[in-house]
């Protein structure tokens, strides 16, 4: 409990942060959460796409993959949980080991063909491969790809990597990180911290307890981003 109020408070900090006009951007995702609240046979099936590395795929430690542990599938259920009428589905179009520049080649084919409501881009961990500027016009492509398709975007900045100093803001990741946050910013798009969360976290315990191995986390790792994902999903119409 106490972890999800620090987690909580720290991603409504984050907003505030990075909204526009003054103000939290909590209504981003407003148009779906009206959708969710929809009985039938006025509702649809409202698809979360999640594109990405490793992992958003899953991946643990060693090979192994764990689905259900993973915040993709944490995610839905958390997100289920609060809206009972909703069919929803949780779709990932992630790859271990791929980088930005992959993912933006396959985005109109293997993505947008899911027919997509949101969709989550999380590739920094492996975009220190490509650099800045590569990764950069990369996620510039898939955002405006996915604008124009109408579908909702939120950016993740990466999850931790234990071989980098997570409290350096020289480090690529927290470079990466940077540049995230101001396309999220430019675009006017959503934006999961992870990064800055886990920075936070890291100044007052071990991060090996969030880790499978030195850059995948584990499921309490993958709980954290799940709650962050979730806030985005708590703001409620009281219109249905």
């Amino acid at each position: 409990m106490r972890n999800r109020i620090v987690i909580m408070s720290f991603v409504l900090s984050v907003l505030w942060s990075t909204a526009q006009n003054g103000e939290p951007d909590l209504e981003y995702l407003q148009p779906i959460i009206t959708k969710l609240q929809k009985k039938w046979p006025d509702n649809r099936t409202i698809n979360l796409v999640f594109h990405g590395h490793s992992v958003p795929s899953g991946y643990f430690t060693k090979g192994v993959v764990d689905t259900f542990g993973s915040y993709p599938y944490l995610s839905l259920k958390k997100i289920k949980n609060h809206y009972e009428y909703a069919v929803l589905n949780t779709i990932t179009t992630s790859i271990g080991g791929e980088q930005s520049e992959q993912g933006s080649k396959r985005f109109k084919e293997e993505v947008l063909n899911h027919h997509p409501d949101v969709i989550f881009i999380d590739y920094a961990l492996n975009d220190r491969a490509i650099g800045l500027e590569r990764a950069k016009l990369a996620w510039e492509t898939m955002i405006t790809d996915a604008k124009n398709y109408g579908a909702k975007v939120i950016l993740m900045t990466p999850t931790p990597d234990l071989n980098e100093d997570i409290g350096s803001l020289d480090s690529e990741l927290s470079q990466h990180s940077e540049q995230i946050r101001s396309l999220a910013k430019a675009f006017k798009v959503g934006l999961v911290d992870s990064y800055a969360l886990f920075r936070k976290i890291a100044k007052r315990e071990d991060l090996k307890a969030y880790m499978a191995q030195n850059n995948h986390i584990n499921e309490r790792g993958h709980e954290l981003v799940a709650d962050s994902i979730l806030v985005f999903f708590e703001y409620k119409n009281t219109d249905k």
